[in-house]
């Protein structure tokens, strides 16, 4: 992708949806440059399974500070794929402060912070991504592929309240999608298309593709 075709793709979805497996496909078929999530650095997320009360507040802080920080350098090279982004934070945090791990003064906390580098990104050259990808499955889908995946904090054996929190989650990401209005969206369905058919990814590259196409015709009739 050169010049006109540069693009700033951002993935979404549930935990367990495949978004790094996404992005690296999606980068590597457009030639552009991957922003993963990391996990082996996160020295809280593992204590966020352990203790949900505890470190929620300081887990949602964190994810703000990485994300924030990946947005404005995908900004700036205009040409990348992210696996995640900082517009799911809210749902996330949302989502503990419901579940009773969060209190008040710790959600309005995280909401000026958010209000706040938010405004920093509206004084960007470029203020939103193009595309957002929403990786949409069903629950049973999710939780196969967490369970497949193996890290043994996130697997719900023996833990009601893990599996509470991903079906509460869950059940909020399509109320979330639809009220996302940054960018253009496109939604995959993970239920019917696996990567590792040739001719799934074949498709999902088309349809990847073929809305950045249109994306960009819109814009330049603007």
């Amino acid at each position: 992708m050169e010049g006109e075709n540069k693009a700033v793709i951002v993935l979404a979805g549930m935990i367990g949806a495949g978004k790094s497996t996404y992005t690296k496909f999606i980068s590597d078929a457009l030639g552009s440059e991957p922003f993963y999530e990391s996990v082996d650095d996160n020295r809280i997320l593992e204590k966020f399974y352990e203790n949900p009360e505890r470190w929620a507040f300081s887990l949602q802080i964190y994810f703000l500070n990485t994300r924030f920080r990946s947005i404005k350098e995908a900004f700036k090279h205009e040409n990348n794929v992210l696996d995640r982004s900082i517009y799911e934070d809210a749902l996330f945090t949302r989502i503990n402060y419901e579940e009773g791990n969060m209190s008040d003064a710790e959600m309005d906390t995280y909401l000026d912070l958010l209000d706040n580098m938010m405004e920093e990104l509206d004084n960007m050259p470029k203020k939103s991504p193009d595309l957002l990808i929403y990786l949409r499955g069903s629950l049973d889908t999710v939780l196969n592929r967490i369970e497949k995946r193996g890290r043994t904090f996130e697997q719900i054996d023996g833990n009601k309240g893990l599996l509470d929190y991903y079906t509460h989650l869950h059940g909020q990401y399509d109320g979330w999608f639809n009220e996302y209005d940054k960018s253009e969206t496109l939604i995959i369905d993970i239920n019917q298309y696996d990567l590792e058919k040739l001719e799934d990814a074949e498709k999902v590259i088309n349809m990847v593709t073929e809305k950045l196409a249109e994306v960009r015709n819109k814009a330049s009739i603007k």
